[in-house]
Formats: structure tokens, C-alpha cells, sequence
């Protein structure tokens, strides 16, 4: 497929010059003619002094942590690492020590975990740069010390692992293998990427491996309808497929001398049966109370309902039993139509900045307290999101698409 950076957007500007057309008149004056040699010599000169000034500047002054090539352009189109033709790369220069970075007072490192999305790097439009995720890790780093990502494509794993290593905080990664229904070669294209990673950066900052977000959910519904469920025919097809692809994935670790690396997979609440908690070390559990419905001030009690009844008294009646961690949870703030700006709920259940607030104050503390496993959903609004699906999905986010905080007052307690 063609990616963005090869569809003109990004694209390599052909420079010509102007200096190499040949001279076809034969009838002109020979002074004519060294006199045109000269001005060319001297104009070629002045040009080349030119641009020598201007790259070294631009590579000289640089020093605010950005992301530059040799060339004074941003990002690669780099081949490796999975990278498939694609732009994202780990290799990308960065000047400055993107170690020392400045702490922000409204920042609170409360969050057990926190849903870490890319803004640019949906496959196969890979344009997300290095620069941009180091300042991601640096933001993230006074949250928590655990994200989740959700797939390999786009060189996400790479980029994100050499941003913790340039800028040295403390940060553990459930990194990701995005599993799509009927569509194998999306799996084999970020097994391949993550196979890479680990063997350039090895585990020291991956917690876990997820195999399959919602592809449960995905496969039943396809297949099903909406009124299957993980313990209809449909469930047990959707799991014998996963639960695969959970095992090549563990081969993969062993032959690269990993082991007992955690694997697990991620999906809907309801969407975990008993054959695919069997093969797992782990199991992300995506719960939003806003489609329960619920109201933002029940949905923190909701969440934790819903959380023991369908994952941990599930789990605890195996032998071993994964261990299951909230992988979603959150509050909107905005809807982009008018169907969506409430859950449902009535009066309390808008999507909204305040209603966030609520639900923060009400969940994060309690759950720390409790030792209870979450991942925030999540770290910013995205906007592919919004323009893919739109009303509440691309607006979860706890900072804006600018990757400003919110109006919010983030708790402030300890976490695991």
C-alpha cells in the first residue's frame, strides 16, 4: 500500500539546477561566451557557500531536542525495524540531552498506568517522529511509570523504547502485536517489527506482550452479530484463532531467549472466555461506564463492578489464573455531534471536561488503594479518531490534541 510519505505529502523535492542547462547557441560571441562562464563559476560558488552556511547553522543552533536529519529535513524513510517503507524511525538525530527536561507542578505521577496512543502513526500513514514521542515520555513520566501500547506497526515499539533510553525515565511498556480479523499478514508485518525491537533494546522496560486488542470483540460481531457472545460457537472460533497466535508469539520470545516474558491479549470486558484466560499470563480488560450507561458519578463504582464480576472471579476460579488488568477506562469530553455528547444516562452523563474530573477524583485514589491494575484511557484526544469514527472517540484524552493538560485537577496519591 502506498504510505502517506511516498503520496506527495513529505515527499523528496527534486532540486534542479538551473546552471546545468547546455549551451546550444553556436553563434554567439566568444567574449559573450566567457563572459556568461564566469558569471556561472562565480554564481555557483556563491550558491554552494550558500548552503554550506545554511546547513551548518541549521544542524549547529539546533539544540531544543527536535528531531533533524543531515539534510535539515525531519524523519527517515526508513526500511528496517519493520519499518516497511514507512517514515517513523528510532534512528532519527536528536540534539540537545532529552534527560534534562523541565517538571510541570500540575503534573502528578498517580496513574498506575496510562493508554498511550501515537498521533501519526496508523498504519500505513507512518509519519510519527522521535522528537515527538521523547516528549510523550517525558510528559508521561511525571504520570506514571507503565503505558500500554496497542500495536507494532510503524516502528511504534522501536520509538518508544528509544525514547525512555534517551530520555532515562523510569518507564515500563506492555508493548503490542494488533491482531486483524482475516488478515494475517497484518500480524506477521508487526511480529516482525516487534521481533526487532526486542532485539536491538532486549526486555528491561517491556512489562508484558499483548497479542489482539478486541479481536474477540471484532471476530464475534463479525461473525455473530451483536448478540454473540466469548462463549458462542463464534467465541470459540475467535479464540482458537487467538490463542495461536498467543503461542507463535511465545515461540518467538523463547527462540530470542525471553521466555517467561508475560504474554497476554486485551479486549472487551464480557469478551474473555475461559479457553483464552487458559493461555494467558495477562488479561487487559477495556471497561468504559459511558456506554454501561452510566452517569460520571456512578461510573467509577460501576467500573469496579463490572471489573470483579466478569474478570477477577473468572480468573481466580483457574489454576494458574492470569492476571487481569483494567486496560480502558475513562470519561469523554467531547463529542463531535450532537448524538453522542451524552452516555445515555441523562443528566450527568455528558460528555465533558467537568463530568472527567468527576470520574478522576471518584476512581484513580480508590483504585490505587485497592491495588487495582489500570490503564487511563487515555493520555491525549486524537484526532485520526475523531475523523475515522467520530462523537466521543477521538476526545478521551486527559490533555488535548496539542498535548495540553486539560482543565483538570489531577489526583494526587501513590500507585504501584
Amino acid at each position: 500500500m502506498v504510505g502517506l510519505n511516498s503520496s506527495g505529502v513529505g515527499a523528496n523535492l527534486n532540486r534542479k539546477s538551473t546552471w546545468l542547462r547546455k549551451e546550444t547557441g553556436h553563434r554567439k560571441k566568444n567574449h559573450r561566451l566567457f563572459i556568461i562562464v564566469c558569471s556561472t563559476l562565480t554564481l555557483l560558488i556563491i550558491l554552494a557557500v550558500v548552503i554550506g552556511v545554511v546547513v551548518g547553522t541549521r544542524n549547529s543552533k539546533n539544540n531544543d531536542g527536535t528531531v533533524v536529519q543531515s539534510d535539515g529535513t525531519h524523519g527517515t524513510n526508513d526500511t528496517t525495524s519493520g519499518g516497511n517503507g514507512n517514515s517513523s524511525s528510532a534512528n532519527d538525530t536528536i540534539t540537545g540531552d532529552p534527560s534534562q527536561f523541565d517538571k510541570d507542578p500540575k503534573l502528578k505521577q498517580s496513574f498506575y498506568g496510562i493508554a498511550y496512543t501515537m498521533m501519526d502513526s496508523l498504519y500505513p500513514n507512518c509519519n510519527e517522529k522521535l522528537s515527538s514521542v521523547v516528549q510523550d515520555m517525558q510528559i508521561l513520566s511525571q504520570l506514571t511509570t507503565r503505558i500500554r501500547l496497542y500495536g507494532s506497526d510503524c516502528n511504534q515499539t522501536q520509538l518508544v523504547l528509544e525514547a525512555i533510553k534517551r530520555t532515562k525515565v523510569d518507564m515500563k511498556v506492555y508493548v503490542a502485536i494488533f491482531v486483524v480479523v482475516d488478515d494475517d499478514s497484518a500480524y506477521d508485518r508487526q511480529k516482525a517489527s516487534l521481533r526487532s525491537a526486542i532485539e536491538q533494546y532486549g526486555v528491561d522496560n517491556i512489562e508484558g506482550v499483548t497479542v489482539g486488542n478486541e479481536f474477540m470483540l471484532n471476530y464475534i460481531t463479525k461473525y455473530g452479530g451483536d448478540g454473540a457472545t466469548a462463549t458462542s460457537t463464534f467465541g470459540t472460533q475467535a479464540s482458537t484463532l487467538l490463542r495461536a497466535k498467543i503461542t507463535d508469539t511465545r515461540d518467538m520470545l523463547k527462540e530470542l531467549g525471553h521466555p517467561t516474558l508475560p504474554v497476554g491479549s486485551a479486549d472487551a470486558g464480557s469478551y474473555f472466555n475461559t479457553a483464552l484466560m487458559r493461555s494467558i499470563d495477562f488479561g487487559l480488560s477495556n471497561i468504559h461506564a459511558w456506554f454501561a450507561p452510566t452517569t460520571a458519578a456512578g461510573a467509577a463504582q460501576w467500573t469496579n463492578d463490572f471489573f470483579q464480576e466478569n474478570n477477577i472471579q473468572p480468573a481466580e476460579l483457574l489454576s494458574p489464573s492470569p492476571k487481569m488488568i483494567i486496560a480502558e477506562t475513562g470519561w469523554p469530553t467531547h463529542s463531535s455531534d450532537t448524538q453522542h455528547q451524552n452516555s445515555g444516562a441523562g443528566r450527568g452523563g455528558e460528555a465533558s471536561v467537568a463530568n472527567l474530573q468527576v470520574f478522576l477524583d471518584d476512581f484513580v485514589c480508590k483504585a490505587n488503594e485497592a491495588k487495582t491494575p489500570y490503564f487511563m484511557f487515555e493520555y491525549t484526544d486524537v484526532p485520526w479518531k475523531d475523523q475515522n469514527f467520530g462523537g466521543v472517540e477521538g476526545f478521551w484524552g486527559m490533555f488535548d490534541k496539542d498535548k495540553k493538560l486539560k482543565d483538570l485537577t489531577l489526583p494526587d496519591c501513590q500507585h504501584d
